[in-house]
């Protein structure tokens, strides 16, 4: 899109200071993009998915000791819940600023909140020291990690896309989903490791360590974002004066249909998450698994998704996101219930081979997401209805899951059948909706056109 110069003549963005989308991977510059986008999403996904893995395995015995282990099971996800509602309320605060003042800085607050969030968890004192205030405190800290992360992923996802070429636009984007499953697997062997310890130990202080050490991996994140120009799209929206006050009022008054799509097409990534990643550990070891050995298999399985992300973010560069995606939802739908027949046979070697088929399946729908939803949106609102989109399919797919399926299985006697019926209907939920999104591959995102 062309600006005005102080003449009243066309200028090109490269004449006026801002430059295009660089054209290669293979610059420096690009390579510390790709890293701060990664570095980031991998933080993030080690904060969140350690609380997750905390929730199923630590937190109903240490902060909810007074309750039966089934009803301190269920409060112990609801305080996962906590967390994801509070994700797009992050998704709008931090995306009203990101779409304000530029993508960089932001992130760069989002990291240290985190971080700072995750290490005072860590150092929660127990119930039975401080009485209510611990699970008060612990609700209170999810809440700010929710806030961040829901800030992280948008700004770190844009920072790789808004800097790529067109063409690449959907592998650059995934580098911020790629840290995810890096996340999720460094999170799992650190409480795995910790596992290691005699049980009194473990519940005592040893889940703790996992936590503290999260501020040494926002150390690394913030040398590595702080060097990182701002991006050449909102270099150019400032520019040219198109930012708006209140972001979040143009997103629902402009876009509803985009937001309420990209919200829809997201619900089916997030709920395979909750499903054999956070209620299928407790399930399996509540049935009798040995926990280190399900931790390990879970951060077996992060591999797959790591490789399957790549994979799909890759093919949809090639022939658009929604096939890619589909096809994933399609998998997911058709395995849903043999996966939780697996989860339900209680051992280690079927819940290995329950959580590599979801998190492959999670992989395709998830790599190309990310270009995805940012394509439902033009630059001027691009973080806030991107973040808000993507952080409320994870409130209502990841956040829910959990809970509803242990309500479900209360409420049933222990029907499996039932649970895979509310799951399958996430895909086809998800399905139906990225299908009627136009695709965004070719989309020109210099331009506030085609997006309604």
């Amino acid at each position: 899109m062309l600006s005005k110069s102080a003449n009243g003549s066309a200028s090109s963005p490269a004449q006026s200071g801002v430059h295009p989308p660089a054209e290669s991977f293979n610059t420096k510059h690009m390579r510390k993009v790709l890293a701060s986008s990664f570095i980031g999403s991998v933080i993030e996904y080690y904060d969140f998915l350690l609380y997750a893995t905390a929730a199923a395995l630590v937190f109903g015995p240490v902060f909810f000791s007074n309750l039966s282990p089934a009803v301190a099971t269920f409060a112990s996800f609801g305080t996962l819940a906590v967390g994801y509602l509070a994700r797009p309320l992050g998704g709008a605060l931090f995306g009203h600023f990101g779409d304000r003042v530029g993508r960089k800085h932001v992130l760069v607050i989002s990291m240290l909140t985190m971080g700072i969030a995750t290490t005072c968890i860590g150092l929660l004192p127990p119930t039975a020291k401080i009485g209510v205030m611990a699970p008060i405190l612990m609700v209170l800290l999810r809440m700010v990690q929710g806030v961040a992360v829901g800030g992280e992923w948008g700004g770190a996802m844009l920072v790789a896309l808004e800097h790529a070429p067109a063409k690449r636009r959907g592998f650059a984007a995934s580098f911020a989903n790629m840290g995810a499953p890096v996340g999720t697997m460094l999170a799992t062997l650190a409480v795995s490791a910790a596992t290691l310890l005699p049980d009194d130990d473990f519940l005592t202080w040893g889940w703790r360590i996992p936590f503290l050490l999260s501020i040494l991996l926002v150390g690394v994140g913030l040398v590595i974002r702080l060097t990182v120009t701002e991006t050449p799209l909102f270099q150019q929206l400032e520019e040219q004066h198109r930012t708006r006050k209140l972001p979040i009022w143009d997103v629902i008054t402009n876009y509803p249909r985009n937001l309420l799509l990209g919200t829809l097409a997201g619900i089916s990534i997030w709920s395979t998450a909750g499903m054999v990643t956070v209620w299928g550990v407790t399930h399996v070891v509540e049935a009798g698994a040995d926990k280190t050995g399900v931790l390990n298999a879970k951060a077996l399985a992060a591999v797959g998704a790591l490789i399957t992300v790549y994979i799909g973010a890759r093919l949809s560069d090639r022939f658009g996101r929604r096939p890619v995606m589909i096809a994933g939802a399609v998998a997911g739908a058709v395995l849903a219930l043999p996966m939780l027949w697996l989860l339900d046979l209680g051992t280690v070697t079927t819940y290995a081979l329950a959580v590599m088929l979801g998190q492959l399946i999670q992989g395709f729908i998830f790599g190309p997401f990310a270009a995805f939803t940012a394509e439902l949106f033009p630059t001027h609102v691009r973080y806030t209805g991107a973040s808000v989109a993507f952080q409320t399919a994870s409130t209502i797919g990841a956040g829910c899951t959990p809970a509803i399926a242990a309500g479900l299985m209360v409420a049933t006697g222990g029907n499996i059948t039932v649970v895979a019926i509310a799951w399958t209907a996430t895909f086809l939920v998800s399905i139906v909706a990225i299908r009627i999104v136009s695709e965004g591959r070719t989309r020109d995102l210099q331009s506030d056109e085609g997006y309604r």
